[in-house]
């Protein structure tokens, strides 16, 4: 008999909310966090807007000898670790240290940490560079200080694959959990928001340089540019139902099905991955199309992209056959951090009954997708459908369910 895993906890940092429950509570009201850039000065740039995450004090969230150790990214997975297992009712004291382990997603690793150091080895010399720049730049850091912080020593990684990385780290802890481990932190958490990351996201192309905030990041619309990039994400608690169970635990859904899938090359002719993800997870959940009732979209608002994401819900569910939504208008691309923070959104949806909406968008209708316009849609909700692709090709999709 196959495991069931379930989410017990949640923590969230978001440019629209801090917490899950601020969090909720301003996307249930279409609540924007885009704005314009604030961590440094945006005015030499093409693009100027961000979603940022506003009063985060770092001393109120961690210790001080932790700080000096740290990048922003992973000070925010630090704080969002401890509302997931507070959530959960987890405290890692209690727990046998091999039961638990940590699989995150990073698109960015430390950025501004990093910047900070090489302007210290360019302007003043190696011998005042931090011995703290050889592990806080990492992929790997927001996992390792998780493990640390909580006496974590079961199956550990991280995922790097774009937006797609945050699917794939719960689908990996979820693989962690079928083979034994009771209890794994998972998600994903970037911030990316500093001159050096600002750079290396422009060179994707992809950056909207609208500098009107509710037309800057417009998925599904003729006036679509590119999208806004943004910082936090979510951490959650995967355990084995049936530990979670014994335990009095609640649930707040089933991760039920993954499949992933890679573009071909440009150019050869070949037809996208996205539809084969979403079949291969729907497969692995034993579901078929007529049983999703929501799909959180990937949301890339290039026209391209756009375009190939609409084909691949079309050809799946139909026209306008299900449901829409982009929560993700409400606070930009969060790279690794979008797609966690939609699988928390969707489970959110799923207790309350609520689909979230997409701000800003108007549809166009060659599209031919349902899609949630600005207001909350009220409809009864059992199992949700997220999309998410990464930069160069990566294709993810999860099927999450409520639990029973």
């Amino acid at each position: 008999m196959t495991t069931s895993v379930v989410v017990t906890g949640l923590g969230i940092a978001a440019p629209n909310g801090l917490g899950t429950q601020d969090f909720w509570a301003a996307t249930r009201a279409g609540k924007s966090g885009i704005g314009r850039v604030t961590r440094f000065d945006p005015a030499q740039y093409p693009a100027q807007l961000a979603g940022e995450i506003p009063g985060f004090v770092d001393e109120e969230h961690l210790p001080g000898r932790l700080l000096p150790q740290t990048d922003r990214t992973t000070r925010l997975s630090l704080a969002a670790t401890d509302w997931a297992l507070a959530d959960a009712g987890v405290r890692p004291a209690e727990w046998a240290d091999s039961s638990m382990g940590v699989v995150t997603a990073s698109a960015s690793g430390g950025f501004e940490f990093g910047q900070g150091e090489l302007q210290k080895l360019w302007s003043k010399g190696s011998q005042y560079v931090s011995a703290y720049q050889s592990f806080a730049w990492f992929y790997a850091v927001n996992s390792g200080q998780i493990s640390i912080r909580n006496g974590m020593k079961g199956p550990s990684g991280v995922v790097v694959g774009d937006q797609a990385g945050g699917l794939d780290a719960l689908a990996q802890a979820r693989r962690q959990i079928r083979k034994g481990t009771p209890l794994i932190v998972s998600g994903g958490v970037d911030a990316p928001i500093c001159t050096w990351g600002w750079v290396s996201q422009l060179t994707s192309g992809r950056l909207s340089t609208e500098d009107d905030t509710t037309r800057a990041y417009v998925p599904f619309d003729a006036d679509a540019c590119g999208h806004v990039p943004g910082e936090g994400g979510a951490i959650l608690i995967l355990e084995d139902a049936q530990a979670a169970r014994e335990r009095g635990a609640k649930a707040y859904g089933e991760i039920a099905g993954y499949g992933t899938s890679f573009d071909p090359a440009p150019g050869s002719g070949r037809q996208p991955g996205l539809r084969r993800a979403v079949e291969l997870a729907l497969r692995d959940a034993g579901a078929e199309p007529g049983d999703i009732d929501v799909v959180f979209a990937d949301a890339a608002a290039t026209p391209e992209l756009d375009r190939i994401e609409a084909e691949a819900i079309g050809a799946v569910f139909g026209p306008r056959g299900v449901p829409v939504t982009a929560p993700k208008t409400m606070t930009g691309r969060l790279y690794s951090g979008a797609a966690s923070l939609d699988v928390a959104t969707a489970l959110l949806a799923i207790g309350d009954g609520l689909i979230p909406p997409t701000v800003h968008t108007r549809p166009t209708a060659e599209h031919a997708l349902d899609l949630v316009g600005p207001e909350p849609r009220p409809a009864r909700l059992r199992t949700a459908l997220v999309l998410a692709r990464g930069h160069g090709g990566f294709n993810s999709v999860l099927v999450v369910r409520a639990a029973d």
